[in-house]
């Protein structure tokens, strides 16, 4: 734990002194509230033997003074509230921006594993929890520890007897708070998992809320998320639970002092130990005293909710990116586009089974290979892994004789071109979308590129023109139309290397000609790679690889695997 709350105080860092003022003003505040009752006590045992003028101005001084310290302690509760928060909030944003500048390191085999409502509630809901113990940890123990120690020392000035019965029942009250405490940080860790699996199924149900429609199946979402929902509540219920031992339980413990002090001061004040002026003051700053004991108990469950969201950032950090660069990696220059595979094998983390087996390939540059076979056999795996989207697990891919593991992994990227089945747009424009393939680009080079992906025509009859917002994941669009803007924000980009993966098999076939055309277009003289599921697609291709679970079994052109009537020519028949 001490090396988890280090790497904490390591954030305050950049705003110490915003911190160091939110503590001084903690300290006035705190000093304000210890000065205020003290003049009961000296106005009760002093007023009766002053003269009334003399005592009334005496009263006004004094009620004088405390409006002043009532003043300043407004301005130095408000510095606290305002800017001691602004101070968490930019914490927050600070470690916000962290864990996301971290997530876009981790690979492919990552986010395979993960929940995407399971890393949003990190983004979200555990970092607030975060800030706000940040925030106002340190705030609450300084003006507890001031309230505590100057009250304790005030108590026992005023009657020694009177503060031995206030702290008689402070061992029990703390044993109490430990003991639920424990029970508390369970329920609360518990809570954290519980909600990042309702929010992990409200987002996969919306981004597939179509399908639930498409399918009538709304009742059956319901169900399953009232499942997750159920879990929740019940993790809810226990936290809760032992929440409402914890605050009934200290709010009784603070009664019980009073009452203790009220019945030990009567038996006091009738055996003359204590005078009644002492009286009312201690019982003035038995509250004083209080307070911010129950704040410090308070702060344990404050502590709990930040230190467990906590803990799970840390989690998240921790997890280093298995695909990352060399430290002497360098930039990957002037691209033909040969790509050699010398003996790769692959097979996923959680997996045995070797997806691909002792792969040996070589591409020429501007070379255009079609990659066929069943589902599973590998295709898609070993395209991702040119641009590193997984690591090989034995042998090695070079491209123009550079192996790509000793390359900076922008670099790589920024020469190769991915047009996938599933295309991903982003919210926003047409315009932000295609200028996301090289986002220096001049608003005529955006149109060009829309032009040679035979996108311009249909984007000009769009509301706004390139200025129309398409909807989360372009919803407003067609599958034809999105997929003409994906090619145009590859043309744009301008990669010598290329990977189609399966980039027309889901649509119709008017959109499958114009896409095929803007396809065709774009892969001349470029390194092409080309997935494809309808055979009749890939004909004209200069090589076809069939790639099955033994490996590349068979390669040639469509009249070379055609004559030898083996896989290719099986699956070229079951497909026409």
């Amino acid at each position: 734990m001490g090396k988890n709350l280090k790497k904490m105080a390591g954030y305050y860092k950049p705003y110490i002194g915003t911190f160091l003022l939110d503590m001084f003003f903690a300290f006035v505040a705190s000093i304000i509230s210890l000065i205020i009752p003290l003049p009961v006590r000296y106005i009760t045992k002093n007023i009766f033997e002053m003269e009334p003028d003399y005592a009334v101005k005496l009263i006004m001084v004094i009620g004088t003074a405390l409006i002043v310290l009532v003043i300043i302690q407004f301005f130095s509760n408000y510095y606290i509230t305002y800017v001691g928060h602004m101070m968490g909030a930019k914490m927050e944003y600070d470690m916000r921006a962290e864990i996301f500048a971290h997530y876009q390191k981790l690979s492919f085999s990552f986010y395979d594993e993960q929940k995407v409502g399971g890393l949003l509630s990190r983004v979200t809901s555990d970092l607030f929890d975060i800030t706000e113990l940040l925030h106002h940890g340190p705030e609450n123990i300084a003006i507890s520890a001031i309230k505590i120690f100057g009250a304790f020392i005030i108590l026992f000035v005023i009657s020694p007897y009177l503060a031995i019965a206030a702290f008689a029942l402070l061992p029990f009250m703390f044993a109490y708070a430990l003991i639920l405490n424990k029970k508390m940080k369970k329920a609360f860790k518990e809570n954290r998992v519980k909600i990042a699996d309702v929010n992990t199924q409200i987002e996969d149900n919306l981004s597939g809320i179509r399908v639930v429609k498409s399918f009538a199946n709304e009742d059956i979402e319901n169900k399953k998320f009232k499942i997750g929902n159920d879990a929740f509540l019940n993790a809810k219920r226990n936290s809760y639970f032992f929440m409402g031992f914890f605050h009934s339980g200290i709010n009784a413990f603070t009664l019980l002092i009073n009452i203790v002090v009220i019945m030990a001061g009567g038996i006091f004040m009738a055996k003359g130990f204590v005078k009644v002026e002492d009286f009312v003051a201690f019982l003035l700053y038995i509250n004083v005293f209080t307070d911010p004991i129950r704040m410090i108990i308070d702060f344990t469950e404050q502590f709990q909710n930040g230190y467990s969201g906590f803990e799970r950032f840390l989690e998240i950090l921790a997890v280093e990116p298995d695909i990352a660069d060399k430290p002497d990696a360098v930039e990957l220059k002037d691209v033909k586009g040969n790509i050699r595979f010398d003996d790769v094998s692959f097979k996923y983390k959680d997996s045995a089974h070797r997806v691909l087996r002792h792969i040996n390939l070589d591409v020429a540059a501007g070379s255009y290979v079609a990659l066929v076979g069943s589902s599973g056999g590998g295709k898609t795996t070993l395209c991702s892994l040119i641009p590193r989207f997984y690591e090989v697990t034995g042998g090695s891919i070079s491209i123009d004789g550079k192996d790509i593991r000793d390359v900076t992994l922008k670099s790589l990227r920024n020469n190769i071109g991915i047009v996938q089945q599933d295309v991903y747009l982003f919210a926003g424009t047409v315009y932000e979308n295609i200028l996301y393939g090289k986002p220096d680009a001049t608003r005529e080079e955006v149109v060009e590129a829309a032009k040679l992906a035979n996108a311009h025509e249909f984007i000009e009859e769009l509301p706004n023109g390139y200025d129309t917002d398409i909807g989360q994941r372009g919803v407003k669009l067609s599958g034809g139309q999105k997929q003409r803007l994906s090619i145009a924000r590859v043309f744009l980009k301008n990669p010598p290397i290329l990977i189609f993966d399966e980039a027309t098999s889901a649509l119709d076939n008017e959109s499958e000609n114009i896409v095929k055309e803007s396809l065709e277009k774009l892969a001349a003289n470029r390194t092409t790679f080309v997935i494809a599921h309808r055979l009749s697609t890939i004909k004209n291709a200069e090589r076809i690889l069939v790639l099955t679970e033994k490996g590349i079994e068979e390669s040639g052109t469509h009249d070379e695997l055609m004559s030898k009537n083996g896989i290719y020519a099986q699956l070229y028949k079951w497909t026409r």
